[in-house]
């Protein structure tokens, strides 16, 4: 019964209409319903069938009857009636499922006409897909849920002819870095089966968490499962653990509860894939079992974000082999998914390089390096789980020194994996960091909740195809399918993670069921409009950044700015104002690009309906006397991160926390030293340079700034300096360095920008985007 009252709240919420055209292209005497993901084909009728207290459904078993039960108990609370069932059809008024044996797994026929509505299917899942359907078709009023009843519910005649597009339609939930209780994955499921999603990878073991109740090893919860509770601060922020640190932060799922879920997905159609790490990104196991790692020394389950990744699992041991099928027998036993995901990816070997059991284990098997010493692992763990007739999925570095021959390859390093695994004949799946990692920003990274650097818009995920130009048939048919992944270091709360699925989760639906042909942006976006309502009346925090503008900018030879305004959706209204007031419907109308020469601040919103849509645009346009100046470099900047070029630092445009978005210039280990020619002397009282910080992705702020001005060239003379203190940061900072000084005549200016220069390991680039000069 859970299943009936948690899914009625969403069959109330799915009933906006809007107006569309026929297939034909002639506009449609009757409102056309915003279904998504589209159907394979639709044909409206004349009419309606009405859903009334005399209606019955028609059963013929219990599976039908599970069914039944639920479209009958989500109109009961809204109608106040409920529906008869019944094993034999009367001549008219009756919903039934028919069996269409020609139809393919997860297909179906929905038939709506004026005196009945069959759904034909050969499968539970095709039968519940179209009661989705169903339920995007009804012309139901929300506000009956809490009082008013309706007593007749009209269905357009119609007849709808559905099947998927790729059989893996999927969606990764990490909850080892931020641990998510069994009530959320519910919800998760329910929304998934809404738009006809059918896979749910739940990433259960990660450095930071040991998620899944194993009998034989309770330390894995005991220990493993709980870390330092260091949520205050930023992942990238935090202190290292120690082993017998008091650790406060975590949980994990009983097997009871991992039978609940599992369950509860089939109920939904959905396939739960588990996801046990291996070899590396185990920090939690080994912390419960030193013995594991290669050092067997005590470790403490870090809190936050650990690179390199060194501390794994010793490939050498035997018994980390032994332990290892013991986890996974326990996994198969509560997870029916034909599939297993073993991870394999980012796994640093500098212990196995240097462990006497490891170099023993390469001697014995003939291994040359540590990459063929991991494919020797991944194998090992892939015929283990063929003989218990599983299939091994494993992330797009298992590829690396030769593929298991029976496993799966995740492709998440872009395409480039998906595209060998399937040359070699192996079954892939999608899921490409971009667009389909959505931890990445979906809008304006200095508006947006924190999230984990890139850029995947709505858009962006809209027009992701699984399959690549360059594959030939057979590679294509070993596209299963892909799938979006949530990891979860910067999502410690449902909202969150909510705000980072919606809407981008509902153009994936569309793309992997819907077949090419029928795919339009446009029209997407349309229904989505009124699929964010249906998200509104089910409570879920979505993202709005589809109406957000943005704005691009060009400077002009006479040192004016020309301005585009756009968003992510055809056709909207954008109302701009130049003095900083809030736009209007009464403010200027966007139709094409304006100049601007002189210090603006720019706003800009999108309007229907008289409602401001999204946030609203705020960009600062600051004329400075450096606008023109001439300028060069001593080193160049890295040739990975140029901005527009010379003219970058002098061009008015500031950059944002996205460091990719073309408004950084950027340089690796290495001081810089500017030169500005005004052209001319200028009186000038202050200069300003604009850096970053994102520590996480190895960006530092600079360890000092100095500031000549000389009225000729070559001829310097210092103003003064600027030290930055170094501060461990987690997030994404931007700073202006700002040296104030009395009047000065000048047309030369000198600035030197010396970098952080603290680390041992690693590189550390300087990224500067305006230096402004008044």
């Amino acid at each position: 019964m859970r299943l009936i009252k948690v899914l009625y709240f969403s069959f109330l919420s799915f009933i906006l209409f809007s107006a569309c055209t026929t297939n034909s292209g002639e506009e449609s005497t009757t409102e056309v319903p915003s279904i998504i993901p589209l159907p394979a084909t639709m044909d409206f009728k004349d009419g309606s069938f009405d859903i009334n207290e005399e209606t019955v459904i028609v059963v013929s078993n219990d599976a039908e009857k599970k069914l039944a039960n639920l479209l009958n108990e989500r109109l009961t609370t809204a109608s106040g009636f409920s529906l008869k069932t019944l094993s034999n059809a009367p001549e008219d008024n009756f919903i039934r499922f028919k069996d269409h044996n020609e139809l393919e797994e997860e297909a179906y026929n929905l038939k709506v006409n004026k005196k009945s509505i069959e759904i034909e299917s050969n499968s539970f899942a095709g039968r519940l897909y179209a009661l989705e359907t169903l339920r995007q078709l009804l012309d139901l009023d929300v506000q009956n849920s809490s009082g008013n009843k309706v007593q007749n519910w009209k269905v357009p005649a119609i007849y709808i002819s559905d099947y998927p597009r790729y059989e893996w339609r999927g969606l990764m939930l990490d909850v080892s870095r931020h641990f998510f209780e069994k009530e959320y994955i519910f919800k998760t499921i329910d929304r998934m089966a809404m738009l006809k999603l059918n896979t749910l990878h739940l990433h259960l073991v990660d450095d930071q968490g040991w998620r899944i109740e194993i009998k034989e090893y309770p330390k894995l919860t005991e220990i493993g499962s709980w870390r330092v509770d260091q949520e205050n601060k930023h992942w990238n922020a935090r202190a290292n653990n120690q082993p017998g640190d008091e650790a406060t932060y975590g949980g994990f799922y009983t097997q009871e509860e991992i039978k609940e879920i599992v369950a509860y997905a089939e109920e939904n159609a959905i396939t739960v894939v588990p996801e046990i790490e291996m070899p590396a990104h185990v920090m939690s196991a080994i912390a419960a079992y030193p013995e594991l790692s290669c050092h067997g020394q005590e470790i403490a389950v870090p809190s936050g974000g650990v690179w390199p990744i060194t501390d794994i699992y010793c490939a050498g041991k035997e018994n980390t082999f032994q332990f290892l099928e013991n986890v996974l027998l326990e996994v198969m036993d509560l997870f029916p998914s034909k599939y297993i995901h073993v991870g394999g990816d980012e796994a640093t070997k500098t212990e196995w390089e240097k462990c006497s059991d490891c170099r023993k284990r390469m001697e014995e098997e003939g291994l040359e390096n540590v990459e063929e010493l991991q494919s020797y692992f991944i194998r090992r763990m892939e015929n283990f789980l063929s003989s218990h007739d599983r299939v091994l999925i494993g992330w797009d570095e298992i590829l690396e020194g030769g593929l298991a021959p029976g496993a799966t390859v995740m492709s998440w390093r872009g395409i480039k994996g998906g595209w060998e695994a399937s040359s070699q004949g192996h079954d892939v799946i999608m899921s490409p960091g971009t667009p389909l990692y959505f931890n990445h920003y979906q809008g304006d990274p200095d508006k947006e909740p924190i999230a984990q650097g890139g850029y995947n818009t709505l858009e962006m995920v809209y027009h992701f195809d699984p399959v690549v130009d360059s594959m030939t048939t057979a590679q294509k048919n070993h596209v299963l399918g892909a799938q979006a992944n949530l990891w979860s270091e910067y999502i410690p709360t449902e909202s969150h993670s909510e705000y980072m699925l919606f809407p981008r989760l509902v153009a994936l639906s569309e793309i992997l069921w819907t077949p090419e042909e029928k795919k339009d942006w446009s029209g997407f976006v349309n229904r989505l409009k009124d699929m964010n309502r249906r998200l509104d009346n089910l409570g879920i925090n979505y993202s709005t950044t589809m109406y957000d503008v943005t704005a691009s900018a060009t400077t002009d030879s006479d040192n004016s700015i020309t301005i585009s305004l756009e968003n992510e959706l055809p056709d909207s209204k954008i109302f701009y104002s130049l003095d900083g007031s809030n736009p209007d419907e009464n403010s200027q109308f966007y139709k094409n690009p304006f100049l601007i020469d002189k210090n603006t601040i720019l706003k800009a919103v999108v309007i229907e309906d008289g409602k401001v849509m999204g946030d609203t645009l705020i960009k600062n346009f600051r004329f400075h006397k450096g606008l023109g100046a001439k300028i060069s470099y001593e080193p160049g900047y890295d040739k990975r991160y140029t901005g527009i070029g010379n003219k970058t630092l002098i061009n008015i445009l500031r950059g944002s926390k996205n460091f990719h978005d073309g408004q950084w210039l950027g340089w690796l280990n290495k001081d810089v030293e500017i030169i500005l020619n005004l052209e001319e002397i200028k009186e000038i009282s202050n200069i300003s340079l604009g850096s970053m910080t994102d520590q996480g992705s190895g960006i530092y702020f600079p360890s000092k700034i100095e500031f000549f001005v000389g009225s000729r060239e070559n001829e310097f003379q210092k103003l003064g300096e600027i030290v930055h203190e170094f501060q461990n940061r987690g997030s994404v900072e931007l700073k202006d360095f700002k040296l104030d000084f009395n009047p000065v005549q000048v047309q030369y200016i000198k600035v030197v920008v010396h970098r952080f220069n603290q680390l041992k390991d690693s590189g550390a680039w300087t990224f500067l985007d305006e230096i402004i000069i008044d």
